[in-house]
């Protein structure tokens, strides 16, 4: 066979390394793209396998690079306001959750498969299973999450009141439900308690208060923190049991009937399949509720059929006693999830 020439051989080093050097960039322009969107999925549609959530070892304390707004922060909703978490339409959980079974929600929607969850006995008090709660004020997923905490939470009881805030400026600025008038000011502490109630479930919520001004803040120290913060021997039992699952991996998490749930149940940010924007940061709290009002796009199918998931988790620790819980897609929910 012929040889080949010197000049062959140095085009062809030239092409291996210009190959080289395309691929260098190209991985480099890859690790950029996940710095920048920390917190965004990459799959859209239902059925996924892990929940988006904030780890705990995270703090951006003491910074004041951000900007944002604090409209109306702390709150409390009007009665019309409170009015579309208290009474949404069954109709319209059924309809989210038909949609979420057939994988027709642009917006990730999680349903965690058994071996992905973990029971346990329901966490009773005054004879009733609990739904129990630790997040952050600051916490991005924490807030997108407790709007579909709420519409699931409304058809176990009643909110008498429910405030307007925000996830920090550093973690998304994205309008949120705060379940008590939160401090969101202080250099740290906790927040506990709410004004719901329920002949079915008890609620106990928990979330750390930082300056929303700032960015994620969360104790280094994780749940025990708010062991030792709990204002009674209520809620200390409470946090002492989410405190001995030992699951906690970051936040929200939260125990739903007898169902940890580590992290976010969902990733909604807007009328739109997930990505590096946020929609729903320039929304007010209006225009997201009136959007639970009308029922008539993404947005709002997603975060009905977020709070379905929620509510298929509790059904079966009220023995589906709540009217919910009679609807098909809330039962093959339950099927699905394994609970």
């Amino acid at each position: 066979m012929p040889k080949k020439s010197s000049d062959t051989y140095g085009s062809m080093l030239k092409m291996n390394m210009l190959s080289m050097l395309l691929n260098i960039i190209l991985a480099i322009a890859v690790v950029v793209l996940v710095l920048e969107i920390p917190h965004i999925g990459t799959t859209a549609g239902s059925g996924l396998v892990s929940s988006p959530s904030h780890n705990s070892s995270v703090n951006n304390t003491g910074t004041s690079q951000y900007s944002g707004t604090t409209a109306n922060i702390d709150q409390p909703l009007n009665a019309t306001e409170l009015a579309v978490i208290n009474n949404a339409p069954l109709n319209y959980y059924e309809t989210a959750g038909e949609m979420l079974l057939n994988g027709t929600l642009t917006n990730q929607v999680v349903l965690e498969p058994p071996s992905k969850v973990s029971h346990f006995s329901p966490y009773l008090f005054d004879g009733k299973p609990s739904v129990i709660y630790v997040g952050a004020l600051s916490c991005i997923f924490c807030g997108e999450n407790r709007w579909a905490m709420a519409l699931a939470l409304g058809k176990f009881g009643t909110f008498n009141n429910l405030y307007k805030g925000y996830s920090s400026f550093g973690d998304g600025d994205i309008p949120t439900l705060y379940f008590s008038a939160y401090n969101y000011t202080t250099p740290s502490g906790a927040a506990f308690g709410n004004s719901y109630n329920s002949s079915l479930i008890n609620l106990f919520t928990a979330d750390y208060e930082s300056p929303v001004t700032a960015g994620f803040e969360f104790p280094s120290t994780g749940i025990p923190y708010f062991v030792q913060h709990a204002p009674n021997a209520t809620y200390r039992s409470a946090m002492e049991f989410m405190n001995s699952t030992n699951e906690f991996s970051g936040t929200p998490f939260s125990y739903w009937g007898n169902s940890i749930v580590n992290g976010a149940d969902a990733v909604i940010f807007g009328n739109t399949s997930q990505g590096a924007t946020l929609p729903i940061a320039g929304m007010t709290h209006a225009q997201i509720l009136q959007q639970f009002r009308s029922f008539n796009d993404q947005f709002a199918w997603s975060e009905y059929a977020a709070a379905d998931v929620y509510i298929a988790y509790t059904c079966p620790s009220v023995n589906n006693t709540a009217q919910v819980c009679s609807l098909p897609a809330i039962q093959t929910l339950e099927s699905r999830l394994g609970v």
